[in-house]
């Protein structure tokens, strides 16, 4: 079974950091694509961050270049997000995408 499961999520306030991570299994992890995804109320899904398979290759949306990271552990078949500098509208639920599969989000709060 291809399961998804984010944790690391919570409240923070503004320009703290929180480091999310995204626990795989059922399927070879090492062979996927892996992304991040955020959802804030009332908005659409929004693409965060990618990662290529083998970890070398990463790309961000310009809202969070420069205060995320993306990486993998591809031994644990496990996905992170470090987060920094957060700021009140990274405030959402998190989601990790390994297409086709999403794991169910976790709420990252960010506010005083």
């Amino acid at each position: 079974q291809v399961q998804l499961v984010e944790s690391g999520g919570g409240l923070v306030q503004p320009g703290g950091s929180l480091r999310l991570s995204c626990a795989a299994s059922g399927f070879t992890f090492s062979s996927y694509v892996l992304r991040w995804y955020r959802q804030a109320p009332g908005k659409e899904r929004e693409w965060v961050a990618y990662i290529s398979s083998g970890g070398g290759s990463t790309n961000y949306a310009d809202t969070v270049k420069g205060r995320f990271t993306i990486s993998r552990d591809n031994a644990k078949n496990t996905l992170y997000l470090q987060m920094n500098s957060l700021k009140s509208a990274d405030t959402a639920v998190y989601y990790c995408n390994a297409s086709p599969t999403w794991g169910q989000g976790t709420q990252v709060t960010v506010s005083t």
